[in-house]
């Protein structure tokens, strides 16, 4: 009996040897294998680069375009002449009528209706016409307004407004402001040609330079170079001598002649 327990108790050690090995490996395998909490990876956040930035210079284009829109009137006014130049007559008497309308438009305005129209009107739609224009000389500040309006009556009836207006456009050779200076001697020097070179209309032009020449003489004296004002004057002032003849040179101050 003791010599079988004794078997038995052998074997039960030997199992147990061969058993506990497994099953310490396989208890260090699953820990070696098992689930474990996973560290969280750092979160890698891409910020862009920073461009650097042009400095803001609209304001400075701004400023530049304000300093170099010093606008020509004269191409204003041609530029609208050209888009109005295929107005027919209603729409450019509509605009003429028209109290709100644009002085540079108006002038435009005006001015095509002389070109294509003036020579075309009679009887009781001139006299429409005139009134018309009359009416916006008497509104008018505009300077190429008034000019416009001058110089299309005078074209319209010579007779009847040349007397009224030339003396008006002449005065214009002095203002300030160098695009009326040209645009009345435009119309002085159409009227001009326009005409037939009567020695009436000569004697008109050569008493009011004469006068205005007059009043001036003492600042004539110390110019050695016309400038333009005083240029187109003096052009027009030859014409009417040539009409008149040169007597009239005796009837001007000594500092016109050293111009002349």
């Amino acid at each position: 009996m003791k010599k079988y327990l004794s078997l038995l108790m052998i074997t039960a050690l030997m199992l147990q040897a061969q058993i506990l090995p497994g099953h310490a490996q396989g208890r260090a395998v699953e820990k070696n294998t098992g689930t474990k909490e996973e560290t969280p990876k750092p979160v890698v956040v891409s910020i862009p680069e920073e461009k650097e930035t042009p400095p803001d210079t609209s304001a400075k284009e701004t400023t530049d375009i304000y300093d170099k829109a010093i606008f020509d009137d004269k191409l204003l006014i041609q530029g609208y002449a050209k888009k109005y130049g295929n107005e027919p007559l209603d729409i450019l008497l509509a605009m003429i009528e028209d109290d709100v309308l644009n002085p540079l438009k108006m002038t435009a305005a005006i001015r095509v209706f002389r070109e294509k129209y003036s020579d075309k009107v009679f009887n009781r739609e001139k006299k429409i016409i005139e009134r018309l224009l009359l009416r916006r000389y008497a509104r008018t500040d505009s300077p190429f307004v008034q000019i416009e309006v001058m110089h299309t009556m005078v074209i319209m009836d010579r007779y009847k407004y040349f007397d009224s207006f030339i003396p008006h456009l002449i005065r214009k050779l002095d203002h300030y402001n160098s695009a009326v200076n040209d645009t009345a001697y435009t119309a002085l020097d159409d009227i001009i040609q326009k005409g037939s070179n009567r020695p009436r209309e000569a004697r008109i032009i050569f008493n009011i330079l004469r006068k205005n020449l007059f009043l001036s003489r003492k600042r004539l004296a110390d110019v050695a170079e016309p400038d333009p004002r005083l240029s187109y004057k003096l052009k027009i002032l030859r014409w009417s001598i040539k009409i008149l003849g040169i007597q009239e040179l005796k009837k001007l101050p000594e500092e016109v002649l050293n111009l002349l």
